[in-house]
This record gives structure tokens, sequence and C-alpha cells, in this order.
């Protein structure tokens, strides 16, 4: 009888969980489908892959960083080097350059590619736009930052646009989180950012316009609403740039 009650009560309780919607697919991010190779025309086996000649010179220097017996120290730099030289993404030739070069198996060079987000296993727009929307961007309306890049582009996330000049995908922190909510678009951050002005940046870049890196509003660097409290004095050192 009692064992009975409690069989009922399980499979209540487990009813109740799906009808109440508990559970439910997370939105699209471009890096889920990047922990596996995608074989197309201009990434697979036989697609060629090499360091440009300023691009060389620039992975010599990386390399000279570390001593000859730990080569492998300079693969996140040059899987990165890569990235930039091959349009922002980075192809199976590319990793496996890579490796050689680094003098590692081309697997320890795709197990590090498919593990950190920030390289991207398949092309991306012109203008890679990452909008954060973890906890205190979540907080402060990234999903109204969202919803503009989605009006305003024209495309889903996880889409790139017709023009190949914009990929849209939702991050999770990218170390902003006093200045929440904000994007970034390739290297640089886009700060304290409301539909409005999130509108007028994506406007500025599609008309190839000058763009304000950083806050978007009277604010310097994370300097909160009241401007500078602390460190009223000029620095001892060591000193910081001017615009910072």
């Amino acid at each position: 009888m009692i064992s009975s009650l409690i069989k009922r009560a399980n499979l209540n309780t487990t009813t109740n969980i799906f009808k109440r919607n508990y559970f439910k697919s997370s939105s699209f991010v471009k890096s889920d489908a990047l922990s596996r190779h995608i074989e197309t025309e201009d990434n697979n086996d036989h697609t060629p892959f090499d360091f440009n000649q300023e691009n060389l010179k620039k992975a010599e220097k990386i390399l000279a960083k570390y001593p000859k017996q730990y080569r492998q120290s300079a693969l996140i730099p040059l899987l990165d080097l890569a990235q930039r030289q091959n349009g922002g993404w980075i192809s199976l030739k590319a990793m496996d350059k890579v490796a050689h070069i680094c003098g590692i198996p081309p697997m320890t060079a795709y197990e590090v590619a498919s593990f950190y987000t920030m390289f991207n296993r398949t092309k991306v727009g012109q203008n890679f736009v990452q909008v954060c929307t973890t906890t205190p961007c979540m907080l402060r309306g990234s999903e109204e930052i969202v919803k503009a890049c989605r009006s305003n582009l024209g495309i889903e996330v996880g889409e790139t646009t017709a023009d190949n000049k914009f990929t849209l995908v939702e991050v999770e922190c990218l170390g902003a989180c006093v200045n929440a909510p904000m994007l970034c678009v390739n290297d640089d951050f886009y700060e304290d950012l409301t539909p409005e002005s999130t509108n007028k940046l994506l406007n500025q870049i599609k008309n190839n316009e000058t763009t304000k890196i950083g806050p978007q509003t009277h604010r310097k660097a994370a300097e909160g609403p009241h401007g500078k409290t602390t460190l009223l004095e000029p620095p001892t050192g060591p000193i910081c740039r001017e615009d910072l």
C-alpha cells in the first residue's frame, strides 16, 4: 500500500514537472556546433593553409618567448594568429599547420580549438557580434540588446547576414560586468548599452563610420555614476595610458 502511494507520488511529481515546463531548450549558441569538424568545400583535409610572410614573422616572435623544448606553449597564440589571417575562423588545415610548427600531434590542436569558444570552427561574418547574456548583463537588460541586434540585422542568434557582414551570437561573461549590458564586435567592447545605442552602433558599423569604443554613456571606463571618487592624486607608477 505504502510503496504504491510512493510510486504514484513520484509519477505525479514527474508529470507536474513536465506540465509546468521546467525543462526548456537553451537558445542556440554558435559555439555549440563547433566541438566537431564539419566537412565543407572550404574546410577539409585538402584545403591548403599557410601563414603569409607577415604572420610568419609574428609566429617566430611568439615562438621566441618559449624555450625550444616547450614550443607547444605557443599553441593558443598561434591558433589565434591563424584565425585572424583566415578571416575570423580557423580551418582544419590551419590547425594542422599550427600543430606542425609547435611539434605536437594535430589532435592536440583540435582539442584546444574545440574547447575554447574564442576559436570559431566555421566561417563568421566580417563583424562578429557577441552579446553577453550572463547574469549581470541579463539583470541589466541584455535580452533587449539581443532583440535590438536581431531586429537591426534581420537575423537570428547563430546566423550570418546574406552579405556576410555580420554574425550574431550570444556568449557567456565577457568580463565587463560593471558596465553591463555589453557586447563586443571583433576585438572592441561596447558597454552600458540600451536598445537605442545598440541600433546606433550597428548602423555606424554598417556605414563604415567611426564608433565610440567602451561605455556608450558619459562615464569613463568603469567609474561609478558620480564619477571618480577615489585615487584622486596623480599615480606614482606604473603609469596608465592617457585614454584609460
